[in-house]
């Protein structure tokens, strides 16, 4: 498996919901000159965690890279989450402290560790249960 990664989104312009409705997308739009290093950095199949910007603040859904032949991406959309993960939950996760989504929150593509992802989706699965060493 290739690099995971994280795309942000404003649900109000293109969201989850419209991933969802349309299958795939060429993610464009992006300025940010880290944040266009990394889409040039995705590869066909590798994973993709959609985080919804402004008021939502969270991870919402999984998608994964599809065509890479132009300058931007194709998406194809994935799952929806067990439950949507707040960017102030995963900010209180000490294993994330590092993550460039709690360092760099204006970043809108970003890499994502094995670790990282995991994290996040144990705690979409756990919804309002906490483990221990999350507290």
């Amino acid at each position: 498996m290739g690099q995971r990664w994280l795309v942000k989104t404003e649900p109000g312009a293109y969201g989850f919901d419209d991933l969802l409705r349309d299958e795939r997308t060429v993610w464009d739009g992006v300025r940010n000159a880290l944040a266009r290093r990394h889409l040039g950095g995705m590869r066909s199949g590798d994973p993709v965690l959609v985080y919804h910007s402004g008021a939502e603040k969270a991870v919402v859904g999984t998608a994964r890279v599809g065509r890479t032949d132009g300058p931007d991406p194709e998406l194809v959309a994935g799952r929806r989450l067990s439950r949507p993960v707040p960017l102030a939950e995963l900010k209180a996760d000490r294993r994330l402290a590092g993550w460039a989504l709690v360092r760099m929150p204006r970043l809108s593509v970003m890499p994502v560790t094995e670790a990282e992802w995991q994290a996040v989706v144990a705690r979409a699965k756990a919804g309002s249960k906490k483990p221990r060493e999350w507290a």
